[in-house]
């Protein structure tokens, strides 16, 4: 009896129907987990702190040739479901869509190249491993996903050679692009401490507001760089300013604001942090009002050069979409910023206009055409 071919569309909405919004795991990775040991794949769960994270191998531990799919499974919140027009779990498909969360971000990427890994070890074993680390927490913080299952496989001596992260790249087309890269990203938080008075009375309090805005304009004026070899220019959004105050005759005690810098490899988060501390204890002098902020680094910039891997992956996109991709930096950051302290990491997937959205779709099409991607990969890795 001839087998048929994994369906990655029908994996697809087998996982869409798991409410696995993060840090629940609905049921995916179980899913994933029985469909993979089903099919010879070594299986393990890397859970941390209640995050249910999955590793698959296929192939000998140790093996002299690798290769790792990275991908997550845990989705937004849907928000509002009532303005949605399908049931968000309920994977519908119409009109060459598959409808529900998840769908886009990254249900389709992790179906795909789990059923293109197991037909490829099952028609085709390879001389070497493949590995699939799917995690349930990238969506949220991301502190016990993918860097929870690096740091079993460095105590496990599981390796990857090289890996491929299934997020959505592609803009408008499939196949248009390759991230080679992502840019660092941090947050800072900043509150400006003045004394509170009556609006009628100014030189009696000292007003935070001021130094507050004299501060934002600094930051958000300066030109960080003009952009690198392989990124654009960082840039820095002032994203909240406020003073929770109702009153109109009083001058607040306080006042808060928040900024995000996505910055490319011109740059460490640390040199960044120490500029914006510089600048805020000089407005805090010049105000005479004290200043203090709390930053949060998701991630530094990264880069993995141009050379075999992008051009393998760029290699088997073209043949399977007939477009030629652009290798890119732009964007978010992913769990790739993890990955590359373990191996040479790049992502392809699919294309990502719905994720997040209410709505969120995904052409059907587009789900096979993605494992055909990632089935070409694997043939020309280890052949």
């Amino acid at each position: 009896m001839t087998r048929q071919p994994t369906d990655p569309a029908a994996l697809t909405a087998d996982l869409i129907r798991c409410p696995s919004v993060t840090p629940e795991e609905g049921g995916a990775l179980a899913l994933l987990e029985a469909r993979l040991g089903a099919a010879g794949f070594t299986c393990a769960r890397a859970d941390r702190n209640g995050v249910a994270n999955l590793f698959a191998r296929w192939g000998e531990k140790g093996a002299e040739k690798s290769f790792g799919f990275n991908g997550h499974t845990d989705v937004v919140p849907v928000g509002d479901e009532a303005a949605w027009t399908v049931p968000p779990f309920g994977a519908e498909e119409k009109d060459g869509f598959l409808w529900g969360r998840g769908a886009t971000d990254m249900k389709s990427g992790v179906a795909a190249f789990a059923a293109a890994a197991i037909d490829y070890v099952t028609e085709t074993p390879p001389e070497g491993a493949v590995i699939l680390a799917i995690t349930g927490d990238e969506e949220g913080d991301a502190v016990d996903g993918t860097a929870a299952l690096l740091d079993w496989m460095d105590k496990e001596g599981e390796r990857m050679d090289v890996c491929l992260v299934g997020e959505p790249t592609c803009p408008d087309r499939m196949g248009e692009m390759i991230k080679i890269g992502r840019r660092g990203s941090l947050s800072a938080w900043f509150t400006i401490t003045g004394v509170q008075g009556h609006s009628a009375y100014p030189h009696r309090a000292k007003n935070p507001l001021p130094a507050m805005a004299r501060l934002m304009d600094r930051l958000a004026s300066e030109t960080l760089d003009e952009g690198t070899e392989h990124f654009d220019p960082s840039t820095l959004a002032v994203v909240t300013i406020d003073t929770g105050n109702p009153a109109t005759n009083v001058i607040p005690a306080q006042c808060r604001a928040t900024v995000n810098i996505r910055f490319n490899d011109a740059h460490e988060s640390q040199s960044l942090i120490d500029w914006m501390q510089y600048e805020m204890d000089k407005v805090a002098s010049e105000f005479g009002v004290t200043g203090e902020m709390v930053v949060k680094v998701s991630g530094e910039s990264f880069i993995t050069p141009p050379g075999p891997l992008s051009e393998l992956v760029a290699k088997a996109v073209e043949a399977e979409t007939g477009v030629a991709p652009v290798l890119s930096t732009t964007g978010g950051t992913s769990d790739a910023r993890f990955v590359k302290e373990h191996c040479p990491v790049v992502e392809f997937g699919l294309v990502g206009r719905t994720m997040h959205q209410v709505d969120e779709r995904v052409e059907v099409e587009q789900i096979h055409q993605l494992k055909a991607v990632y089935a070409r990969i694997l043939k020309d890795y280890f052949g």
